[in-house]
């Protein structure tokens, strides 16, 4: 058997590979409904004989590595930066779980009632978070198909790093406001407790 990767690419548990028309399922896969998805955590590796028959049909399957790969569980805590927003919940591109950088996309959700512990029903998103904000945050519920649900609720998870509306590095001044140190002008965030 010769084996090529035709791109090396990291694969989830439950990520599809491809059709059992086809493939045939290696290892580290499984097939359902006559698709073959991955069932573990890995690089897809795509295999083909060298019988030359005519019959033969390509080898899907997934490898381990010993690279560290960061997936966020519940409890993990996270780096992030707020991609959108709105006065409910901010959309965020999780971008490193723990000390490890991610190799795929996950996106999460802080909601608004999951920003402070006390005070719920006076926490507004936009005296919080703005677009473009690094954030610290718990994973607290892997949430929808979609997104992991977030939650800044402890005193060490906020906002990190910000920039004001002049583009500038802000600093925190308080628990929950920033200033630009050229324009000294201050704005609301929920910042991150600084160790």
């Amino acid at each position: 058997m010769s084996t090529e990767i035709a791109s090396p690419v990291v694969v989830t548990p439950g990520r599809r590979l491809g059709v059992a028309q086809e493939y045939e399922a290696g290892t580290g896969t499984y097939v359902r409904n006559g698709v073959i998805y991955s069932s573990i955590l890995g690089t897809r590796v795509i295999s083909t004989s060298d019988e030359g028959s005519d019959d033969a049909k390509t080898t899907v399957s997934v490898e381990r590595s010993n690279t560290k790969f960061a997936i966020p569980v519940i409890g993990s805590e996270i780096l992030g930066r707020v991609v959108r927003m709105n006065p409910r919940a901010a959309s965020v591109a999780i971008m490193m779980v723990g000390s490890t950088p991610c190799q795929e996309d996950f996106q999460g959700v802080v909601r608004v009632q999951d920003i402070r512990a006390t005070e719920k029903d006076l926490v507004q998103m936009i005296e919080s978070f703005r677009p473009g904000d690094i954030i610290r945050a718990e994973v607290i519920s892997l949430g929808d198909q979609r997104s992991y649900y977030l939650a800044t609720v402890k005193n060490e998870h906020g906002v990190v790093f910000a920039q004001s509306t002049d583009g500038n590095s802000m600093v925190p001044i308080s628990w929950e406001e920033m200033q630009d140190p050229k324009t000294l002008v201050v704005e609301k965030r929920k910042c991150a407790k600084t160790f």
